[in-house]
């Protein structure tokens, strides 16, 4: 781990500060970025960093468009995605089959930030 910026980055500003013109891997998740090893974006992310890669983290980008996927640039190697601890699906609805009003895995708990699969027979919009 670069003991000069404690987080990966999230932009390439972040990713410029820390002397990385370039990343080999960046890591996108469904989460909030959470530096912690029960997030597997940050586990996968700390481990590649660990065998000498310059990692970076795209968390709950809008999938709506394009712009939040290019905030870190074209990696040298692979994307890596990961869906997170929550699926998307039991993040939105409850046990009982109605709407969540939150989603405590996403940042301040605000709901709505993962897709919606609407082929989903079992619970409709």
């Amino acid at each position: 781990m670069n003991s000069t910026f404690n987080f990966l980055p999230t932009n390439l500003n972040e990713a410029k500060k820390i002397g990385y013109n370039e990343l080999d891997v960046i890591i996108i998740s469904a989460d909030a970025y959470v530096d912690h090893p029960s997030f597997a974006g940050a586990l996968i992310g700390r481990f590649l960093e660990s065998l000498g890669l310059k990692v970076g983290i795209i968390s709950q980008p809008d999938w709506h468009s394009t712009h939040d996927f290019t905030l870190l640039g074209c990696p040298r190697l692979f994307f890596g995605v990961t869906a997170g601890n929550l699926d998307s699906m039991v993040s939105l609805y409850t046990s009982q089959r109605k709407i969540r009003s939150d989603d405590p895995y996403s940042e301040k708990g605000i709901a709505g930030k993962r897709p919606y699969l609407p082929s989903n027979p079992i619970f409709p919009k």
